[in-house]
């Protein structure tokens, strides 16, 4: 069986919409994009070492698929990476080791979890993990806490969360106030 971790950047109030570039996810309106860049270099240190240095598959939404994709250059590591994306048009795939799940997404994860295989890591990808909270399929959370308010955007947790518990077993901080904390689903 395999696990599904969320690795996600949110800000103090649970945001988590387009952490890095102002352009990455303008809907609703959303004009705070780019809120992680300042503390970019220092988090991205932490979360090669804490989340990314065990092999994985990853599971994108979409969107997010689209934004990797179109900024994974040169030697990018994710172009070896399995990437499992739900998607409605899955012959516009064009990353390689690219493979859709279309149709009932939740079932669709809950099947590739019954697999062997590695982890399952979400990067990104709010309306995904939205969908996996709700029908309970996350078994980790790997939040980077940023010193942000935004007042506005897409939230980690929506209204359709399944109530859960969860415990806290890795935390850690960079020099310029971004808080990681490992998240471990309770039974």
């Amino acid at each position: 069986m395999r696990e599904l971790a969320v690795l996600t950047f949110v800000t103090l109030d649970g945001v988590m919409q387009a952490p890095k570039m102002p352009e990455e996810d303008t809907s609703g309106e959303f004009d705070g994009g780019g809120w992680a860049d300042p503390y970019w270099d220092d988090v991205m240190e932490m979360v090669g070492k804490e989340a990314m240095a065990v092999p994985y598959d990853v599971l994108f939404g979409r969107r997010t698929y689209d934004v990797f994709a179109a900024h994974a250059a040169g030697d990018h590591p994710m172009h070896n990476f399995n990437k499992i994306v739900a998607t409605s048009e899955p012959e516009t795939l064009s990353w390689n080791n690219s493979t859709a799940i279309t149709g009932d997404i939740a079932a669709e994860v809950a099947q590739l979890k019954q697999q062997d295989g590695l982890l399952l890591q979400v990067h990104g990808s709010c309306q995904l993990v939205q969908t996996l909270l709700s029908h309970d399929l996350v078994d980790e959370l790997r939040l980077w806490t940023f010193p942000v308010v935004l007042g506005a955007g897409k939230r980690l947790f929506g209204s359709g969360a399944t109530p859960a518990n969860f415990e806290l077993v890795k935390t850690d901080s960079t020099s310029n106030g971004v808080v990681m904390g490992i998240y471990r689903r309770k039974s």
